[in-house]
């Protein structure tokens, strides 16, 4: 075994080659056929194995059975490193005829692959997944973005779907969405199944006078300038609803509404929705007939069909002995 040792810098082993051949090959029956160790504390830069060339490739690892082409071993730093300086060059390139071709592999608590650049992670297939992501018990795919979208699905086929979700439980939800959710352009077209919305009232946005500053719960009536105001006399005709959300309810369903506006209130025009309702002079059961109060804002019994002809509101769904209270109603204008 010939020993090479260098003291002043220059490379301990040195191979050149003038023809296309290897400048230095290592050649093992059942061991490494090239070893590079760093036996010194080391740095940042320190590197084990360089390999560098102006065009192909500077380190290529070939396996013909079982194993890997490159493994990366390391305690603190990187294993593999791959710099590509040119535009068009690869940094690290891995190619497999049916297995993987490129494994990385943490077993504490960081990252199996890291990748930064315009596209941190590139994955093309001519037929199948681009990139696949898999876990046992948490998320198969994470996006995350500070700026813009953390998901971003496009598609130019006239069949498929920018983002296409699925669950294999028959109980379980293909999606599942948390926050705000808004459609720009297009249709939101339902193929079968019911559409479930869990909150109670079909709302619209009005509106309110302002000299106005109702709270839900309130009896709402139009005027002439187009907007609402609390309602102010029994048996008013031009009951529009009650402003949603006063309760256990919200609306389900909310029309009319571009953006959030603090001079706009969701009116209930059909569900269930909590009224303010006035039970001073004569209690309210289920399944009352309301109509506007004299007192502003409230709802009361309907006692006078003849004048209640265009002035009911709904029919109560709780009862109200005495006194003032919220008092749930289905809304049924007529």
């Amino acid at each position: 075994m010939a020993d090479f040792t260098s003291a002043d810098g220059r490379p301990a082993v040195s191979g050149v080659n003038s023809t296309k051949g290897p400048g230095v090959r290592g050649t093992s029956v059942g061991g490494s056929g090239v070893v590079g160790s760093v036996t010194g504390p080391g740095g940042p830069d320190t590197t084990a194995i360089w390999g560098e060339t102006p065009k192909g490739r500077s380190i290529v690892g070939v396996v013909n059975g079982d194993g890997a082409g490159v493994w990366g071993d390391v305690r603190t730093g990187r294993a593999v490193v791959g710099v590509a300086r040119d535009g068009g060059a690869t940094g690290v390139w891995g190619e497999a005829s049916n297995g993987v071709g490129v494994i990385g592999k943490d077993n504490g608590g960081g990252d199996g692959v890291v990748g930064e650049g315009r596209r941190g992670v590139v994955g093309r297939s001519p037929s199948f997944q681009g990139v696949f992501g898999w876990s046992e018990q948490n998320a198969g795919v994470v996006g995350e973005s500070r700026r813009q979208y953390g998901l971003y699905g496009l598609s130019w086929d006239a069949a498929g779907a920018g983002v296409f979700a699925y669950n294999e439980n028959p109980a379980g939800c293909a999606a599942r969405l948390q926050g705000r959710v808004e459609v720009i352009g297009g249709d939101v077209v339902l193929k079968g199944g019911d559409l479930i919305l869990g909150n109670a009232d079909c709302a619209e946005d009005f509106d309110i006078a302002e000299d106005q500053s109702a709270e839900p719960g309130t009896v709402m009536v139009m005027t002439e300038e187009g907007t609402l105001r609390a309602s102010s006399g029994a048996y008013d005709r031009k009951v529009a609803g009650v402003i949603s959300g006063a309760g256990q309810y919200r609306p389900g369903l909310i029309l009319d509404r571009p953006e959030p506006s603090p001079c706009r209130r969701p009116i209930a025009l059909l569900g269930k929705v909590f009224c303010k309702v006035d039970a001073t002079e004569r209690p309210v059961a289920v399944g009352d007939l309301l109509t506007t109060a004299d007192r502003p804002g409230h709802a009361m019994r309907v006692d006078d069909p003849a004048r209640a002809f265009g002035a009911v509101l709904g029919k109560a769904l709780g009862s109200l002995a005495h006194g003032q209270g919220l008092v749930p109603v289905l809304v049924a204008l007529q």
